[in-house]
């Protein structure tokens, strides 16, 4: 795991990939709308600086930013009209979607010697261990509050 995260926090991958698809943001700002990208939905503040494990001020000033270039909206969340939902707009799912076509297409290029078979069994195993992995992580945590 720590070869994979180094190998893919490599210096300048990230600055190739923005270049490449026309991204001129800052790292923060693209895992703000890439996050939102794989919430599929619109989330609470909190809820996304929880995803990011950053605080929720910090997360709202970058949300101030991305809202000025018209690349996220706050919308009402249908559950409860006093809050507000953050969403991508348009713009954002579209400067989102170049950027993970990117590496996206890394990764396609990157696997593209392995058999079919070998890459659908590695997006399923990957799949596995996320879902293995997060639920193992949120029983960690639970116990860790009914302890406090």
């Amino acid at each position: 795991m720590t070869q994979l995260s180094s190998t893919l926090s490599r210096g300048q991958l990230f600055e190739r990939a923005t270049a490449a698809a026309g991204v001129t943001l800052d790292r923060p700002l693209v895992t703000i709308l890439v996050t939102l990208q794989a919430a599929d939905r619109p989330l609470r503040v909190g809820e996304l600086a929880s995803r990011m494990q950053l605080a929720g001020p910090y997360v709202t000033r970058q949300l101030n930013g991305l809202e000025r270039r018209r690349l996220v909206k706050r919308v009402p969340d249908p559950d409860d009209q006093r809050v507000r939902l953050i969403a991508l707009t348009p713009s954002g799912e579209k400067l989102i979607d170049r950027y993970l076509q990117v590496i996206n297409g890394w990764f396609d290029q990157a696997l593209s010697g392995w058999p079919e078979d070998d890459q659908r069994d590695l997006v399923r195993l990957i799949g596995r261990l996320v879902d293995d992995l997060s639920a193992h992580l949120d029983t960690i945590v639970a116990e860790d509050t009914a302890t406090e």
